[in-house]
């Protein structure tokens, strides 16, 4: 088989974060496959053929990427971010899996990117700078019961935490209910990051303690973090500097 299909991630936003590997892979894909905003990201050129869809689709992303793969075309799916974090890398491999046996033998490779999560890092200071993890509060694919669960298990364990698509139009109670839980888990003032289109002109930064955090404060384009019990934060002109220190008490 001649064709393949890579998986790139486009970065937060700005074109700079954009990976070298990942722009190699554009200029040389013939077809681009992924949710409408991410393909606009990439500019139309003669040859190329540009397929947008839905975000509530990505299996069937997932099928029309591998079939035009195995009918000798070079394609690359497109997430934002890092492929492989909450996006479209796992989708490809569940696609491979359960998809005609061929399907396994095609030229199928993963090209890193910048997350939202480490760009809002990065512009606050190092909050995520010990151990930390990543949780995604949409339901759209996992009970609330288990999001629930995990918060507090998270925050049992003294992680600091980053939240992806943390209030949705169709269903803002998720984050309200986020929240209360962290209150009652954290039971601190601990800092939160409120980080917005981070790396895009609409970029915005806000931090706040954990007690005055309040669900209107992001929306889908927000990344948030909130820190562990040892988050620190460097206070001086301009913005302060938030950061977790690696050694332990």
């Amino acid at each position: 088989m001649t064709g393949w299909v890579q998986i790139a991630g486009l970065g937060p936003g700005a074109e700079e974060l954009v990976t070298p590997q990942a722009a190699q892979a554009l200029a040389e894909a013939t077809d681009i496959i992924g949710y409408i905003p991410y393909v606009a990201r990439v500019p139309d050129r003669e040859g190329l053929v540009k397929h947008a869809s839905d975000n509530r689709v990505e299996l069937d992303r997932s099928r029309h990427a591998l079939e035009l793969a195995s009918a000798g075309r070079r394609v690359v799916v497109v997430s934002s971010g890092d492929p492989g974090v909450f996006a479209m890398a796992s989708a490809v491999f569940e696609a491979v899996e359960n998809g005609p046996p061929a399907w396994r033998d095609l030229d199928i490779r993963v090209l890193p990117g910048i997350t939202a999560m480490l760009a809002a890092s990065a512009r606050a200071g190092a909050p995520l700078g010990h151990d930390f993890c990543a949780i995604n509060l949409s339901d759209n694919l996992k009970p609330w019961s288990l999001i629930e669960k995990r918060l507090r298990l998270a925050a049992e364990a003294d992680f600091a935490m980053a939240f992806y698509n943390p209030r949705s139009k169709s269903r803002p109670e998720g984050f309200a209910k986020a929240l209360d839980v962290l209150k009652e888990a954290c039971g601190d003032t601990r800092p939160v990051i409120f980080a917005r289109a981070v790396s895009t002109p609409e970029e915005s930064l806000r931090i706040v303690p954990l007690p005055d955090c309040t669900p209107e404060m992001a929306d889908m384009r927000t990344m948030v973090l909130v820190g562990s019990s040892r988050t620190r934060i460097i206070d001086r002109e301009g913005a302060p500097i938030v950061y977790t220190p690696r050694s332990t008490p």
